[in-house]
């Protein structure tokens, strides 16, 4: 387990030191969250914004010190899954085959290389998970403090831990551990859960629960279509790890020798079916895997037989390493774009290079949004120094969605920029600041946009990147003057813009 977690550890550590990419679009939103912290009032949960501005404080802003905590989050995942193997049973062959599979996974390197809140709230699930699998061996109340503590900092980071929550109780409804209710620890582990995650409550009964139109708009751009089949189709499509996860299902819900963990399959079982029922994405389930890895693992392990058994084992392993080899590109960024829109193209990988709303691009939507942010905002820069010194006094340096506002975000202060404002999603919150906008210098929209609100749009720099994401490869910079109503007149007609 040991070396497993350090390969996983320091392979995060290299490729975030030696990449030719650049910060991820959600990173910099998640780095402007950190900035302007309002704990009691954002718009979804602040625990990634807290994070950032901890890992700010501490290590810098650099693309490998904000990588660190994901990096270390992605390997306490990985030992969580051989944990999770020893208290199933499994000795040293299946804490190892489950950690590898955390380690092969293309789910679990994606996510443990961003800065996003999945890692994280993968990490929340998984501990919630193994408390609960404490839980079924020794029913002590610590453990149900620990399961409190889990749920809440997933709660903090992410509200899909109410699905975890939601599995849980109707899996203690529906089998014999409702007796638990029946103590007081339930629903102290709920009340911990509940405090921890305040903050995420606390924003969204403040601004009116934007989570709902967040998920209106998702349902519509991006769930609607997935069906229960492409549900389940996608997470086979993970590859090995997801095979042995399945398995794992199966051994959690019927297998006699992890009888005594019924409940943790119910739960997963559970929390699939609601998933389901949602047109969740395939990797909404990803959280549960961890677990479930270990439950396949163990059961592989203890598979007997002279020949079955080593030739099963070492099979596994073959067949985990082999795969983690071919898709490690699409898991971290090693290759440049060039080299990975080729790569993508030659193993024929056409659901990684599929953006969210089903568009087919050259490289996976992830890679391009890690290019050409740092382009933008010294442009803006060019085009805002490049103003009279009368018109840099009053300027104010516009991004039209949250990819620019959040370059700007951070790269402006040391490009000798005023602070950026911005209608886009959670940028919207923080308000249009106090100039009026007689100077607007405007980075991410049209000159059609732009005309029925100023009086002159000038169109004043170009910029354009080969590999971004299709919406940012040729944008116009503007300078626009003349007002026809001030920002803080027109700002609250732009809540909701994306």
């Amino acid at each position: 387990m040991v070396p497993l977690a350090g390969v996983k550890l320091l392979l995060h550590l290299l490729v975030n030191a030696t990449t030719v990419y650049g910060f991820h679009r959600d990173e910099l939103l998640y780095l402007a969250m950190g900035r302007h912290l309002q704990l009691w009032r954002m718009d979804f949960p602040p625990g990634i914004a807290l994070l950032a501005e901890a890992v700010r404080a501490v290590l810098g802003d650099s693309l490998l010190a904000i990588r660190m905590l994901p990096a270390l989050a992605g390997t306490a995942l990985l030992v969580l899954a051989a944990l999770i193997a020893r208290e199933f049973g499994g000795g040293r062959w299946a804490q190892a085959l489950a950690g590898l599979g955390v380690l092969a996974s293309p789910l679990f390197l994606r996510s443990a290389n961003l800065f996003q809140p999945v890692v994280f709230d993968q990490l929340a699930w998984t501990a919630a998970l193994y408390a609960l699998v404490r839980l079924c061996r020794e029913p002590r109340p610590r453990w149900w403090l620990v399961l409190g503590l889990a749920l809440g900092v997933g709660l903090l980071v992410k509200f899909s831990a109410a699905f975890l929550a939601a599995g849980l109780l109707l899996a203690m409804l529906v089998t014999r551990w409702r007796a638990w209710l029946a103590t007081p620890w339930p629903w102290l582990a709920a009340g911990i859960a509940f405090a921890i995650g305040s903050p995420s409550l606390a924003g969204q009964i403040r601004l009116d629960y934007p989570v709902l139109g967040q998920i209106a708009d998702l349902r519509q751009a991006q769930l609607e279509p997935v069906t229960p089949l492409a549900f389940f189709a996608g997470q086979v499509l993970w590859g090995p790890a997801a095979w042995i996860g399945l398995l794992g299902l199966g051994g959690l819900l019927a297998g006699r020798d992890l009888r005594t963990f019924r409940i943790v399959g119910v739960t997963a079982g559970a929390v699939l079916l609601i998933l389901t029922a949602l047109h969740g994405k395939s990797y909404y389930a990803g959280p549960l895997y961890p677990t479930l890895l270990a439950g396949g693992a163990t059961m592989i392990a203890q598979v007997g037989g002279i020949r079955l058994g080593p030739a099963l084992r070492w099979g596994t392993v073959a067949l985990l390493v082999v795969t983690m080899a071919a898709l490690l590109p699409l898991g971290v960024p090693l290759l440049g774009p060039p080299t990975m829109a080729r790569y993508a193209h030659a193993i024929g990988a056409t659901s990684a290079l599929r953006t969210n709303s089903g568009e087919l691009e050259r490289l996976p939507q992830d890679y391009a949004d890690m290019v050409g942010w740092q382009s933008q905002a010294r442009a803006v820069a060019r085009v805002y120094h490049a103003l009279p010194q009368a018109d840099r006094a009053r300027a104010v340096i516009l991004g039209a969605n949250y990819g620019e506002a959040g370059a700007l975000d951070l790269f402006g202060p040391r490009l000798g920029l005023p602070a950026v404002v911005s209608p886009a999603g959670s940028f919207w919150f923080f308000g249009p600041g106090t100039l009026p906008g007689e100077v607007v210098v405007v980075i991410g929209a049209t000159q059609h946009d732009l005309t029925p609100m100023f009086r002159s749009v000038e169109p004043a720099l170009r910029v354009m990147s080969e590999w971004s994401v299709a919406e940012e490869r040729d944008l116009t910079i503007y300078v626009a003057r003349g007002p026809r109503h001030t920002l803080q007149e027109v700002w609250p007609s732009l809540a909701g813009r994306n």
